[in-house]
């Protein structure tokens, strides 16, 4: 028997293998949120009282909290309940104020579906939307960028590291050719912002999405970064009483934004410790898996990309299947914002991925709380259950069938 087929040790179960989906609350996170839903719970709106000045001093040191990750200035930082928001405000903010002059929008096909859906709304007012396709390895193509650009663009999306394949886009040099054109640079960094060393102004982003959950906050908050000097404008998506500079109106929910605020402390500090951590706990669980599995291929580059990200193909194992066999560990098939589609993945598809191999893909998400133990029991368990299924013909175990030995 080979070191591969040992059993290795039982971890407690279930195991979360879903980082990209959602992170759960740091213990930390969670101990300096908890006064602002009680003893400190006034409205950051109201400071002419202890109560709000207190709750509006805790607001402005996360938005400093938050700013410093990402090497911006605090009064850049504008509060949202998530990413989704974000780029939303940004995308349509941006196309909207520019409108006049400006009517052209670039992005990838391979965005998140709320960049997608946000461009296409933009369609509908008449603007132009450009829908570029990445290689084979999941990253865009500068020259092909550089091609769609024109006097007419007002902004390029792109995402800034891959929600399903994890892959990182050049991300400086996408900023250097929007800077020099007068274009406006997005970018949704909801699975970047914590996970790697990002800087603002050395990549020359104008606007950034940030999300609470994604990097062991709570969920329901987020950001924009919005560029300063030279100056960005946006058109508010809402209208109230004018909080966070006009561009987000309605009470601040102070204790997420506290939380938020420390989930950034806490990444700018520990960042680059648990980065090289995943990396090693991914290469090991890619050997593990290339090992037992015959003809896995692995998605997206793996150079350029997330540390905490691998996503699998298995020819022959429907990937619906191959997680109903493995309750006992949480793992995704995409996007957990079109995870209840029946259609494969529209971002593996415009890999070049057939739709069976599509259809084959699993995403493994490891974190800040995933152990070499549970590494260990994942890529024994998922072999089994794929050898399991391809003996079936790759799409359903029988009834109280057991996928893992």
């Amino acid at each position: 028997m080979s070191s591969h087929d040992a059993a290795p040790n039982r971890p407690h179960l279930p195991i979360y293998l879903d980082y990209q989906a959602t992170t759960p609350v740091d213990p930390r996170v969670l101990q300096a949120m908890l006064p602002y839903f009680a003893e400190k719970f006034g409205n950051p709106g109201s400071v002419s009282h202890s109560f709000g000045r207190e709750a509006s001093l805790a607001v402005e040191n996360a938005r400093e909290q938050v700013a410093a990750l990402i090497g911006a200035e605090a009064r850049e930082i504008v509060f949202t309940s998530g990413a989704t928001e974000s780029n939303n405000l940004a995308i349509k903010g941006a196309a909207r104020f520019r409108g006049e002059t400006r009517r052209h929008i670039v992005t990838l096909a391979t965005e998140h579906k709320c960049v997608l859906e946000s461009a296409k709304a933009m369609e509908a007012e008449g603007f132009r939307v450009t829908y570029l396709p990445v290689e084979r390895d999941g990253l865009v193509d500068l020259g092909r960028l550089a091609a769609a650009l024109d006097e007419d663009t007002v902004l390029v999306s792109v995402m800034a590291a891959h929600n399903e394949i994890g892959v990182i886009q050049p991300l400086a040099e996408i900023g250097a050719l929007c800077r020099a054109r007068g274009i406006y640079f997005h970018t949704d960094a909801a699975q970047a912002v914590g996970k790697i060393a990002l800087d603002v102004e050395a990549l020359g982003i104008d606007l950034m999405s940030i999300s609470g959950h994604k990097i062991y906050g709570p969920k329901g908050v987020g950001a924009l970064y919005v560029r300063r000097r030279p100056r960005v404008r946006l058109e508010p998506l809402l209208s109230g009483g004018g909080q966070e500079r006009g561009l987000r109106s309605g009470t601040l929910a102070a204790p997420l934004i506290v939380g938020f605020g420390e989930a950034c402390a806490i990444a700018g500090v520990e960042m680059a410790e648990e980065g090289k951590r995943l990396l090693a706990l991914r290469q090991r669980l890619a050997d593990g898996l290339m090992a037992r599995v015959p003809e896995l291929r692995i998605n997206g580059d793996l150079a350029q990309r997330l540390p905490g990200n691998l996503n699998v193909s298995i020819p022959g194992v429907d990937a619906e299947a191959l997680m109903a066999a493995l309750p006992e560990l949480a793992l995704s098939s995409g996007s957990a914002c079109t995870s209840a589609e029946v259609e494969p993945s529209y971002v593996l598809r415009a890999l070049g991925l057939p739709e069976a191999l599509a259809r084959a893909s699993l995403r493994i998400g490891l974190g800040r709380f995933t152990e070499a133990d549970e590494v260990d029991y994942a890529a024994q368990a998922i072999a089994e259950a794929a050898r399991r299924l391809r003996a079936l013909g790759g799409r359903a175990l029988p009834a109280g069938a057991k996928a893992a030995g």
